[in-house]
């Protein structure tokens, strides 16, 4: 099935986990915030969070700096 991660469109299988995404995308285990249709998904949802066809995901990676 088809999402958009970051306004690029991916396939990925159904039944997708926001976890199993982040995998996927071999991102870092901290300093990462998910949304999905612009909602913040807490990190202890990733694992029952199931993404659905057409989607918009977003990833926030945390920047050093003031």
């Amino acid at each position: 099935m088809k999402v958009s991660v970051n306004n690029k469109e991916m396939e990925v299988e159904p039944q997708t986990s926001i976890q199993t995404l982040t995998r996927l995308l071999l991102l870092p285990d901290k300093g990462i915030a998910i949304a999905v249709n612009n909602q913040m998904i807490p990190r202890t949802n990733w694992d029952d969070y199931l993404l659905t066809e057409n989607v918009q995901v977003v990833i926030i990676k945390a920047a050093c700096g003031g």
